[in-house]
């Protein structure tokens, strides 16, 4: 039970980088099977895994979430060919959630900064972007695409001015 409080404790840290609204908001994470190791500093959920707070909702076949002295450091989340992962979150000064698709994304949350690597898509208000290999840096509203590391997937983007 310990390892579950530290687990929601750590969760909690998402308040310092998420909008004033997803602060108060409780942690929900399901997954078919879940596996903490809290001496390492890491949880693994598998099989249709959803983690959410607030507005942030991310969802894969596997999510694992790293921590350094009790603090989140970074989330992974891991789909497959058939089911990429998926990341939504409202962001300041949007009119719209940010949603993204990916074979991986990685949440590094003290950078504010969201990777999505494999078949990455993202959609920000009216606009969207998609490439092998995307970044997002939340903070500085920076999207950086690349084409993926053999050339089959180019750059594309569509912006509605």
């Amino acid at each position: 039970m310990n390892k579950l409080i530290f687990l929601f404790l750590s969760l909690l840290s998402f308040a310092l980088h998420a909008l004033i609204g997803d602060y108060k908001a409780p942690v929900d994470v399901k997954a078919q099977t879940v596996l903490i190791d809290e001496p390492r500093g890491f949880s693994t959920y598998t099989g249709n895994a959803k983690v959410t707070k607030g507005s942030l909702a991310l969802s894969a076949e596997e999510i694992q979430i790293f921590s350094v002295k009790q603090a989140i450091s970074k989330i992974i989340a891991r789909g497959n060919k058939q089911k990429l992962a998926h990341y939504k979150q409202n962001q300041p000064n949007q009119a719209r959630s940010v949603e993204a698709n990916a074979q991986t994304i990685t949440y590094f949350i003290d950078k504010q900064l969201v990777r999505l690597e494999g078949n990455a898509h993202f959609v920000q208000g009216f606009d969207s972007f998609s490439g092998g290999t995307l970044s997002y840096d939340i903070k500085k509203d920076k999207i950086v695409a690349k084409k993926s590391k053999n050339g089959t997937q180019r750059v594309k983007f569509k912006i509605k001015l």
